[in-house]
């Protein structure tokens, strides 16, 4: 099989007849959330989960915070079937299972100095959980760690908690952290506090409920997974009613409010949204984030200071913005369709692959692109391009490709 035509068809998905006795079963994946809460793992032991993560062998990071191939070396992750983001995504939702009884025991991951895999994924999880017994903990990673990894992410922790306490720290941190990245998270996490932005119960539960069983479901030519997730205000978006409404339906996995690629990629939108209402295109981005972070994407927050930026984001999107943007919430959604959340790290946080999807007026999937680092992915001019001609072959020059040893 060519490159191309395994971008197109993505033939890691699983045999469609599966996807559609899971739907049957009465597990819509509406939110990918069941009516009941699993429990802990079967082992409930949180070293059990952490020695996962300690045997994998991850892509490496570089100085520069990016992950680089470690066959090709250069940033991102070629081969689409790689499992970093899988083994890294389970092990959070198994430490979030374990809830608020084991955080000490998630918090003594913290300390293995010689992992930072570990050390990120229990941050990660110490602030889905909330776990206010730990602020100490994540504020000893987010002044000492010397990897910029974890201090980003014990202050992303901090934040989502709602540390109060912690606020000198994090505006120590924000002007004095030799990392741009560690300082962006550090201002982020200041304003959700003093906002009382606390990371909402929401993503909490839609960790504790993934299912591995549901993650790459989606096959080039047969009908898109149903989902309904909320956008940035709280309405909820529906993927049935968008196909209901006669158009072509293109959704975008993007970034973080800190892509300088994903926001070009907004800039288009606003620019393009005649021609896309006139080609009967129907747009939704999602962010594989909570409700605070999506928010700062769109403008709705703070404004903050940006490297890449020389106007305000949100001066240009308050009034202009007129697509959903949705929370995808530990990635649930995602992971069905393909977009690997935590795949690799960008700026010094584990984000999705980006990916573009493009469902027909039947609700067929027609196209699926999974970028293989930050920058590769269809412009939206491209998208119309083949929404217009419905030849989608689209591949980016830059695209990142596995070689055969």
């Amino acid at each position: 099989m060519s490159e191309s035509a395994r971008i197109s068809t993505h033939v890691r998905r699983k045999d469609p007849d599966e996807v559609v006795a899971y739907l049957f079963r009465g597990r819509s994946l509406r939110g990918c959330m069941n009516d009941t809460e699993p429990g802990p793992p079967d082992d409930p032991s949180v070293e059990t989960v952490l020695d996962r993560v300690r045997t994998h062998a991850f892509h490496p990071v570089d100085e520069t915070n990016f992950t680089v191939d470690r066959t090709l070396e250069e940033h991102g992750i070629a081969d689409l079937d790689d499992d970093d983001w899988r083994v890294r995504l389970l092990a959070i939702r198994d430490l979030v299972r374990f809830g608020d009884t084991k955080a000490s025991d998630i918090a003594g991951g913290l300390a293995d100095d010689d992992d930072v895999q570990v050390r990120y994924v229990c941050a990660t999880a110490l602030g889905i959980l909330r776990a206010r017994s730990e602020i100490e903990s994540l504020e000893r990673v987010a002044r000492q760690d010397r990897n910029a990894l974890a201090r980003s992410q014990a202050m992303v922790a901090l934040g989502q908690i709602g540390a109060t306490r912690s606020l000198d720290l994090l505006r120590d941190r924000y002007a004095n952290d030799d990392s741009k990245e560690v300082r962006h998270q550090a201002e982020l996490s200041i304003d959700r506090i003093e906002k009382g932005a606390a990371a909402e119960r929401e993503v909490a539960a839609a960790y504790r409920n993934l299912d591995a069983d549901t993650f790459e479901q989606l096959a080039v030519g047969e009908a898109a997974p149903p989902f309904e997730l909320p956008d940035t205000d709280g309405r909820m978006w529906n993927l049935e009613d968008a196909i209901g409404d006669g158009g072509w339906t293109v959704l975008v996995w993007v970034f973080a409010d800190w892509c300088p690629v994903c926001h070009r990629e907004f800039d288009e939108l606003i620019e393009r949204r005649e021609e896309l209402r006139e080609a009967a295109v129907d747009v939704a981005t999602i962010e594989c984030h909570d409700r605070y972070r999506s928010r700062v994407m769109v403008g709705r927050e703070l404004d903050p200071e940006y490297w890449f930026a020389q106007e305000s984001f949100a001066e240009s999107y308050a009034e202009r913005i007129w697509w959903p943007h949705l929370l995808d919430r530990a990635g649930a959604v995602g992971a069905t369709y393909g977009v690997d959340p935590m795949a690799y790290a960008v700026h010094a946080e584990y984000i999705n692959r980006p990916a573009t999807i493009i469902i027909d007026r039947t609700g067929t999937v027609r196209f699926a692109y999974y970028g293989t680092f930050w920058g590769d992915r269809p412009s939206i001019e491209e998208i119309l391009k083949m929404i217009r001609s419905e030849e989608f072959d689209f591949e980016h020059p830059e695209r990142r490709r596995v070689t055969s040893e």
